[in-house]
């Protein structure tokens, strides 16, 4: 080694880190040893392994040369085509079967063409000899009885699979309905067929072993190849031999007789089989197998007891548009409508099918063909989104799932549900498990059916035809009544037990009973108590209340929109229910309040909820409370008086904000009191929306062209809109038509007066919202179904009588008409008579050809009174609103009835309180509470007609009613202020004055009650404007 220079390189190391280089090098010593020994074992599992492939490979290598072998050997004994095969050759002492089983192989041609021949011969000697036992058994079956039933089965399933090998090359003739074709598949299948016979004493162990070689799951590659080239031309009243093998197998299922074993779901004749798309239109005569034997209800229960979850159990070999769930949930509707129609069908069966129907739907995309109405969102919820995006299901599995879920379907599972006559048993009779399992049943498969489904398709069948609402509310009274909701809990699959046990019933319930309502005329509802009892809607009334309050406030969930994605709504069942109960329950109870309005039938305060007070009032101002959002889906739970109070707080908090409409931002007109209707149009419609909210200040001119005297201060604009009001709906302008009890609704014929009669119904809408956003009270009485226009509802036949109490009669007289209806010769066709000219309408496409009779006179009654009442006023309802909307919120009108908005638009019909007005006056000039002229006043104020008292207020206040709330929340409170400084005979006979706009009267001190109310009735009564003071 040379020396490289450096000093340091003789140095001695020195470790620092602790250890020797000794014990460094054992470490790693040990490691490699480690590692040589993994390498060797690895070596030996190689070599083993390389052994084991060897010794197979050199197996299969003898195996296949010894078959080789076989099959020469059985040529040279029987012939390569079975030429000297005999009958004998079947028999039990013959070696012929147990070679040929020996050497088959489904994928050598040869193979596949000496097992069709030997098929062949199978079928013509077992027809020669009488019979497959005799053929195989011989004369002693019994002694040989082991040995046949092997050969046997090995031979049947030799047949099926040497089918299912070569489904491609034959695909076209897998489903064949000709039993005397020659074809290769048509011989197979017709022996595997004959093997099968259930009269052969070998039918269960063969049927076994086909079940232990998962004949569905190669029956259905079987049929889906050959569905490809289908065709059904032809076939009807023909079996395929398909077909007949499939209903010979599971003809073993369910029997008590047999010993064949139960296969398991996965491999099992329902998710195989039964999940081929549109399996009843190949195999029909299967369907009747299916239903007729008892198959039905076994595979059901089989379905209803699985733990597992069905997206795991279905195979998913089909599309995406056709997934397996699907397919199965179709195939099953139209086979459990055939079985729902049979006489005394198993009460059992509809239990389990509701069950597993339900579960199936819920794995559904939405049915496109369903309306967006039903969908449960809210703006301001919270979006559940979490499942994957699902592609929608084909069109053609679309139709078979709405198809079978029709009315006839729904009626027939209600009727086996409910047909017990226990379950309309007497309201003190206990719950028995029995009836709690059909109410759970039957619920959440309807509840499921609601979201999936278009509502007007089933709703009209539940609530007309079937006793749903009847057993339902039966139920609900009695576990009401008897606190017993949990029996419900614990019988429901779909719930957990700890849901509330109300939740399904009142889904289910409350949309029923709610459409029920919408054609149930007044005499069914008043008179004759149908279909509940006025005693039993209070109850009801009581319970949806509670129930509301409970979810609302007490227990409430947290605020969710649910998407049409029904996987999501899967993982929220109970959310999800629970949200559809506040929705179907609020607008319940919101229809019972308009019967309510129409006829008292309980007090409105019964639909407050209990627990309201200041907190929740102070809450609900607050926008994202809870209380809020309360009074948005629930209002009636909160009093009237206390919602006025929100609404108006609303409306100042719209005036207080900080824009153009702030109070130095002002707009002012000149209106001629003679054309006032014209001057407000042209001059009000070029506002803008902020415009429309700021502060508005009028000037008259009078018929000489001169303006009128005083400042607008508030009181003019006051008398401005209740003059433009009166001119405005007036019937003589044409817009506005009148009832017989002279409610105003939009005249449908305006458009032949005025050709701008959209764009004035639209100005109304300004007109009335501004005098709302006032809150000027105008004397304008529309009519109910007018009103429910500015909520954006729909008016329904109960709505009619006020309208047309004529065409209301003559409706209830087809309604309840015994004879056949038909007879009258109507059609679907409504003549409108505008001016006297007549023209006709049809209610529905081609109506002119379209008779009414006994199975449509409902839907007929339907169209009709939605012709009168929404559509012949849809265009100016629409305008009308449109206008209305520029000042007041949807969500504002939305927290009242029409009964409360008609009170927010006019205030009460009744005179107002003498005594609230006077606990509520300011006095000024001299005069106070106890003076003399005071006392008399009021004396004479509460001995005036109701007109007067009217005219009065109009006088003092500009407007004809009193604030909502009482004169406490009149602004300013009126003042009475001394006029004329002395009482001198020339000042007493002056007349009172007043100042509108501060809600001012000025009274001279008259001496006597006779002059104080003769002036009085004069000043008020005079209208000559502010000329007058």
């Amino acid at each position: 080694m040379f020396f490289s220079g450096d000093p340091s390189s003789n140095r001695k190391r020195v470790d620092l880190g602790g250890r020797s280089s000794k014990e460094r090098d054992r470490k790693k010593l040990l490691e490699q040893a480690k590692l040589e020994r993994n390498k060797r074992s690895w070596m030996r599992q190689q070599n083993s392994a390389a052994l084991v492939i060897q010794k197979c490979f050199r197996g299969r290598k003898v195996v296949k040369a010894e078959r080789g072998n076989a099959r020469e050997r059985f040529y040279t004994t029987y012939g390569k085509h079975c030429e000297r095969v005999d009958s004998q050759c079947f028999g039990p002492y013959s070696d012929f079967l147990r070679e040929l089983h020996y050497f088959l192989s489904p994928h050598n041609v040869s193979d596949f063409s000496t097992l069709v021949e030997t098929c062949r011969l199978l079928s013509q000697f077992a027809k020669d000899s009488g019979g497959a036992l005799k053929l195989f058994g011989g004369s002693d079956y019994l002694s040989n009885r082991d040995l046949v039933d092997l050969r046997v089965k090995m031979l049947a399933y030799a047949c099926i699979q040497a089918v299912h090998h070569n489904r491609y090359q034959f695909k076209d003739e897998l489903l064949t309905t000709s039993l005397d074709s020659g074809s290769p598949i048509n011989i197979l299948l017709k022996a595997a067929a004959m093997l099968i016979d259930p009269k052969l004493p070998w039918s269960c162990k063969i049927v076994s072993y086909l079940l232990q070689k998962n004949i569905y799951c190669i029956s259905r590659e079987l049929i889906i190849t050959g569905k490809v080239s289908y065709k059904s031309e032809g076939r009807v009243g023909k079996v395929s031999l398909m077909e007949t093998i499939l209903a010979l197998v599971i003809a073993h299922t369910g029997q008590g007789h047999c010993v064949c074993p139960d296969v398991d779901l996965k491999w099992s004749f329902t998710s195989q089989i039964l999940t081929i798309p549109f399996l009843w239109q190949i195999f029909p005569y299967l369907k009747e197998i299916y239903v007729t034997r008892g198959l039905c209800q076994h595979y059901l229960h089989n379905m209803a007891t699985c733990t597992q979850s069905y997206e795991k159990v279905l195979p998913s070999d089909m599309s995406v548009e056709s997934p397996g769930y699907a397919c199965l949930l179709g195939n099953l509707l139209e086979a459990v409508g055939v079985a729902f129609a049979r006489p005394a069908c198993p009460y059992d069966m509809a239990i389990d099918f509701a069950n597993v129907a339900t579960l199936l739907l819920e794995l559904l995309p939405p049915i496109q063909t369903s309306n967006t109405g039903n969908s449960v969102t809210g703006d301001d919820d919270m979006v559940i989104d979490d499942a994957p995006e699902v592609v929608p299901l084909s069109k053609e599995l679309e139709k078979q799932i709405s198809n079978a879920i029709d009315p006839r379907f729904l009626l027939q599972l209600t009727n086996v549900l409910f047909g017990n006559s226990s379950l309309v048993a007497d309201s003190t009779n206990k719950i028995s498990d029995k009836e709690a399992a059909a109410i759970a049943a039957a619920c959440s498969f309807l509840h499921v059916t609601f979201t999936i489904l278009p509502l007007e398709r089933i709703m009209t069948v539940l609530a007309y035809r079937t006793e749903l609402v009847s057993v339902l509310w039966n139920f609900m009274k009695r576990c009401h009544k008897n606190q017993n909701w949990s029996c419900l809990s614990t019988v429901s699959p779909y719930l957990p037990a700890d849901a509330f046990g109300w939740l399904l019933p009142l889904a289910v319930f409350c949309p029923v009973y709610k459409h029920m309502l919408m054609i149930v005329d007044n005499e069914e509802f008043y008179e004759q108590e149908k279909p509940l009892s006025l005693n039993d809607i209070r109850l009801l009334i009581v319970m949806l209340k509670q129930d509301l309050w409970h979810i609302l406030w007490l227990n409430p969930v947290a605020p969710m929109k649910f998407n049409t994605n029904t996987l999501s709504l899967k993982k929220h069942r109970v959310e999800f229910v629970q949200y559809r109960v506040i929705v179907a329950a609020s607008e319940l109870l919101s229809q019972l309040q308009d019967w309510n309005n129409r006829r008292q039938f309980v007090n409105p305060s019964n639909f407050h909820a209990d627990g309201v007070n200041d907190h929740f009032i102070s809450q609900a101002m607050i926008e994202n409370t809870r209380a809020h959002d309360i009074l948005k889906q629930a209002p009636f739970l909160v009093p009237f008086t206390s919602r006025v109070k929100l609404f108006t707080s609303q409306l100042a908090a719209i005036k207080e904000r900080p824009g153009p409409h702030s109070l130095f931002n002002r707009t002012t007109f000149k209106i001629r009191r003679d054309r006032i209707l014209e001057d407000a149009f042209s001059q009000l419609s070029t506002l803008s929306e902020e415009d429309l909210r700021g502060v508005i200040r009028v000037t008259f001119v009078n018929e000489f062209g001169v303006e009128e005297a005083g400042i607008d201060g508030g009181g003019i604009f006051k008398d401005f809109m209740e003059n433009i009001t009166r001119a405005a709906f007036d019937m003589q302008y044409g817009l506005f038509k009148e009832t017989i009890d002279h409610l105003l609704y939009p005249n449908p014929g305006s458009g032949m007066i005025h050709e701008q009669h959209l764009q004035f119904f639209q100005f109304l809408g300004v007109i009335l919202g501004k005098a709302m956003f006032e809150g000027i009270l105008v004397d304008i009485p529309f009519a109910t179904f007018f009103l429910s226009k500015l909520k954006q509802k729909h008016n329904y036949l109960n709505d009619l009588p006020s309208l047309d109490p004529e065409l209301y009669r003559h409706l209830i007289f087809l309604k309840r008409y015994e004879g056949d209806l038909a007879e009258l010769e109507l059609y679907f066709v409504i003549f409108n008579n505008e001016f006297g000219e007549q023209t006709a309408e049809e209610l529905i496409p081609n109506g002119k050809n379209v008779r009414v009779g006994n199975d449509n006179v409902i839907t007929f009654i339907h169209l009709v009174a939605n012709h009168r009442l929404n559509t012949q006023i849809r265009q100016q309802s629409s305008h009308f609103l449109r206008g209305f909307q520029q000042l007041i919120q949807k969500d504002w009108i939305d927290m009242f009835d029409e009964h409360e908005l008609q009170l927010l638009i006019s205030g009460s019909v009744d005179g107002f309180d003498v005594d609230d007005l006077r606990s509520n006056t300011n006095y000024a000039g001299g005069y106070h509470r106890e003076h003399y002229v005071i006392e008399m006043l009021w004396e004479i104020l509460k001995n005036f007609s109701l007109e007067n008292q009217h005219k009065f207020l109009k006088f003092v206040t500009g407007c004809s009613r009193g604030p909502l709330l009482g004169f406490k929340y009149l602004e300013p409170l009126f003042c009475i202020q001394r006029a004329a400084g002395s009482a001198s005979e020339e000042a007493l006979e002056r007349l009172p004055t007043s100042a509108t706009c501060m809600n001012l009267l000025k009274l001279p001190p008259y001496r006597s009650k006779e002059q104080m109310e003769q002036k009085l009735l004069y000043a008020i009564s005079a209208e000559a404007g502010f000329d007058l003071s």
